[in-house]
């Protein structure tokens, strides 16, 4: 066999193993992550101030946060607050860029953290799991230590009680009702 014939099936082989891992990587199912449900607990010398919020608010609050947060991000995120939450960005693989949109329907746990849910995703004419979507935007992003990508559960976790606000005030969310366009958020401003 000559030379060019080698080169060629090992070439030819190499690229295969590449796509192969490429795919392995992407489709495997990712760790578990815990959720520590952290109570935000309210001492009887805090003032407690009920936040009612529209879904535009909520949304040009949320872009702010991660626009501050995933500066340095490859990966551009944009979130649409309407009658669901809208996540749309783009994954670039060999060159080609492929636009994604996630929809989540928000649930307010015990804890007065958000958890979205996934129903769900569009990524350009491929046809993608869920699960492996979440799971290349967590391996591409650097999210703060208060958002947390569960793919397997296909959520995402917002823990309020991480969110660094004034003073060390906290956030807790009381009810997030998109149809009527009504959000309630407790802010908890320590009086010490």
């Amino acid at each position: 066999m000559n030379k060019w014939k080698v080169a060629f099936f090992t070439l030819t082989g190499a690229i295969i193993l590449f796509i192969t891992i490429i795919f392995y990587l992407a489709t495997s199912p990712s760790e578990d992550v815990q959720i520590d449900g952290k109570n935000v607990t309210v001492d009887p010398t805090d003032s407690v101030l009920l936040v009612e919020a529209t879904a535009d608010d909520i949304e040009k609050i949320a872009l702010r946060y991660l626009e501050s947060e995933l500066a340095n991000s490859p990966l551009p995120l944009d979130i649409v607050v309407d009658k669901t939450i809208k996540l749309n960005s783009e994954l670039t693989a060999f060159g080609v860029t492929v636009p994604f949109a996630m929809e989540f329907d928000p649930i307010v746990t015990e804890e007065g953290n958000i958890q979205l849910k996934q129903n769900s995703v569009n990524v350009g004419k491929i046809n993608l799991e869920p699960v492996t979507v979440l799971k290349l935007m967590n391996d591409a992003v650097d999210f703060p230590e208060w958002i947390v990508v569960r793919p397997n559960d296909e959520e995402v976790y917002v823990d309020l009680s991480e969110v660094k606000v004034m003073d060390g005030a906290k956030v807790r969310a009381k009810e997030i009702d998109l149809e009527n366009n009504r959000i309630l958020l407790e802010v908890i401003v320590p009086n010490k």
